[in-house]
């Protein structure tokens, strides 16, 4: 099981998304486990502020240490067995290999900023890893943590309903994954490719390896680059890359 702590200063923005579908199945199975902290609870005096203006000047404001290191120390019991992130566009960009890194640990605190920014003590003192989820900026964090939550909790042993399908994706094997078709074969004239209906699977692995190398060719060629292709794979992408030239 996995759980993670996330820590905001909306909670409401998280609790309608985390209680429908695969997340919330995986949580009523005992495979995740997920927990909203509100950072105002760990803030001190009557109004509970949890932001003030930057030093040295300049627009917008900044969230207090104060209040995330206290949350962070409530809610952690043993430091060594969790990981504190924090959600930022400075961190590293969130992808396949970094989810199923994390997928394999058991407790995720996760820091959703927000205003103008975090106190850099925090970054420097309190947290383990940043991650981003790609190169804009929104309001807050909270977007970014739910991306996050479901990138790894799909990838938990028995939260997909077939184990395999993770291995599959996008991604999961540096490639683009093939393309899925389902019922009905033909409609308003448009088929299913007859491989796919022959029953013949060394021709349909055969078939969804090509058109994974195809995809990844003409949308992503720079993933072709990080790979370890075969004998086969290189003869298959000659193949697509001369009718692409014809095509042209």
């Amino acid at each position: 099981m996995i759980r993670f702590d996330i820590l905001t200063l909306f909670p409401e923005m998280l609790s309608s998304p985390l209680e429908h579908s695969m997340i919330k199945r995986a949580c009523d199975r005992g495979l995740v486990e997920i927990r909203i902290h509100d950072i105002r609870a760990y803030a001190e005096g009557k109004h509970r502020v949890t932001d003030d203006e930057p030093y040295g000047g300049g627009g917008g404001m900044v969230m207090k240490l104060e209040p995330i290191d206290r949350a962070i120390s409530a809610i952690v019991t043993n430091r060594e067995q969790a990981t504190v992130i924090l959600l930022t566009p400075q961190g590293e960009t969130l992808n396949q290999e970094i989810a199923a890194s994390l997928a394999g640990l058991s407790q995720l605190v996760l820091i959703c900023g927000h205003y103008e920014g975090i106190d850099e003590r925090v970054r420097e003192n309190l947290v383990d890893r940043e991650i981003s989820i790609g190169d804009y900026i929104l309001t807050g964090g909270e977007l970014s943590a739910l991306v996050l939550v479901d990138s790894v909790a799909r990838l938990v042993k028995g939260v997909l309903g077939n184990d395999q399908s993770a291995g599959d994706d996008s991604f999961a094997t540096g490639l683009l994954e093939h393309p899925h078709y389902t019922r009905p074969a033909e409609y308003r004239g448009w088929g299913v490719p007859e491989v796919l209906l022959s029953g013949d699977h060394k021709k349909i692995n055969a078939w969804r390896r090509r058109e994974s190398l195809k995809r990844t060719c003409l949308r992503r060629p720079d993933l072709l680059e990080k790979q370890i292709l075969t004998e086969e794979d290189r003869r298959i992408l000659e193949e697509i890359k001369a009718d692409m030239r014809q095509a042209v």
